[in-house]
């Protein structure tokens, strides 16, 4: 099948980069997305999300015409979607259930200009059985097409998923050198995916089924939501036991087949704080271990917090005639994951958010964003520069290892009341 226009449903960290990798293998390819703001930056050949090198690419493709963006899906030969999966909760926090609102409205979106002949490709991490979903909520929209669940490798439309598995900072080089799992809901829907992937994709396209490869992709998250569940936890038994966690993983790994991960503040993210409960959601009675290392990185943020609140009260109890508004505490990055813009999910955002509660005034250093969200918005919560925060913190709490901060470790260390949650001191 000879693919001419490409149409992405979804123009964010994956979606646009995604886009943009196709354009400049000189494929027309038609960004649709509800933002229109996103829109029109990228339409000035602009980026409206922090990622290295994709400012060239889209840049380039615009210039040279081959992407557009437009919030009002356009006919092409292939529609890839790529749009949220969040999580709801009851009142409680539990029973996670996934939100597949935006995958319907997509399919719904680009239903009145499917043709014959299209392919459509959830991208969206999802749920096992959402790609058949998609595809049910496509039929009742088309009922003058046919689909694979009901026409099998007759069917007008092809349809298929292929979860994205890149990392980001990384984005563009991985979108083309990473291997892709491509699950079609038919071999030959997944035949047509692959020879869609392969126009820019130097890794190996493997075929498989469409609920295998949401699996996959589940599988792969909660593997290192587990891995990293350990690494936490053993971060607050170390912390017990007035043992150096960062120097304990550090003795530790040098056994030959020992590698513990990197503690952190928590886990955030669109894919590892999320992708988990979509396996319990499916098993819960069968899904002990991948439920247990979701709590345990869930509760992580809480336990910062704790450490913060002590030595806020310490400083109390050496400065009695302290007010708690007269405090200050630094907090060092908001983002998910170092040296980029994503706050989605981010434990260290949810931290500054609760420490803001706690009475004290809020400095926040995030190099990565122009201004806070409106979730941190509020009389005792600023942006600083690091030098800002540091010269006016009472408490200093390290949230996210950023290169800025590992340059200034030194200026951090000197600080009386540092909570490193991420080893930037070591």
């Amino acid at each position: 099948m000879t693919f001419n226009t490409i149409s992405m449903i979804g123009l964010g960290y994956i979606g646009l980069p995604t886009a943009a990798v196709f354009a400049s293998r000189r494929k027309n390819v038609i960004g649709v997305d509800i933002n229109q703001k996103a829109v029109d930056t990228i339409n000035r050949g602009e980026i409206h999300i922090v990622e290295p090198e994709l400012d060239m690419v889209v840049h380039a493709a615009v210039s040279e015409g081959y992407l557009r963006a437009t919030t009002t899906p356009k006919p092409a030969d292939a529609f890839m979607v790529a749009v949220p999966t969040p999580f709801h909760t009851d009142d409680n926090g539990q029973n996670h259930r996934a939100d597949l609102s935006y995958i319907q409205a997509a399919a719904r979106n680009i239903a009145p200009v499917l043709q014959p002949g299209n392919l459509v490709v959830l991208e969206s991490t999802s749920p096992v059985g959402a790609t058949e979903q998609m595809a049910g909520w496509l039929a009742e929209a088309r009922p003058d097409l046919t689909f694979p669940q009901t026409h099998g490798e007759a069917s007008d439309i092809r349809i298929a998923h292929c979860p994205e598995r890149v990392l980001p900072g990384h984005v563009v080089r991985e979108l083309v050198e990473n291997d892709r799992v491509i699950g079609g809901m038919t071999p030959k829907c997944a035949e047509v995916a692959c020879s869609l992937y392969r126009i820019v994709v130097e890794g190996e396209c493997i075929p498989t089924t469409a609920r295998t490869a949401e699996m996959a992709k589940l599988t792969e998250n909660s593997f290192r939501d587990v891995n990293i569940a350990f690494a936490n936890e053993l971060s607050t038994i170390a912390h017990e036991l007035d043992i150096n966690v960062w120097e304990l993983i550090a003795l530790a790994n040098r056994h030959p087949r020992v590698n513990i991960l990197t503690p952190g503040a928590g886990v955030g993210g669109h894919c590892i704080a999320v992708d988990p409960w979509f396996i319990v959601g499916a098993c819960p009675e069968q899904a002990r271990l991948i439920r247990t290392a979701r709590e345990v990185n869930d509760n992580k943020p809480q336990w910062v917090l704790g450490r913060v609140n002590t030595a806020l009260e310490g400083y109390h109890r050496e400065y009695p005639q302290a007010r708690r508004s007269d405090l200050t505490v630094a907090c060092l990055g908001i983002a998910f994951k170092p040296d980029i813009d994503d706050l989605r999910e981010s434990p260290a955002l949810g931290i500054a958010q609760q420490i803001a509660g706690l009475g004290c005034r809020v400095q926040v250093v995030e190099p990565n964003v122009d201004a806070l969200p409106k979730t941190l918005s509020g009389h005792n919560v600023e942006l600083a520069s690091l030098e800002e925060a540091l010269a006016q913190a009472d408490v200093v709490c390290v949230l996210v290892k950023h290169k800025s901060f590992i340059k200034q470790a030194d200026a951090v260390r000197a600080k009386q009341s540092v909570i490193d949650a991420v080893g930037l001191l070591g």
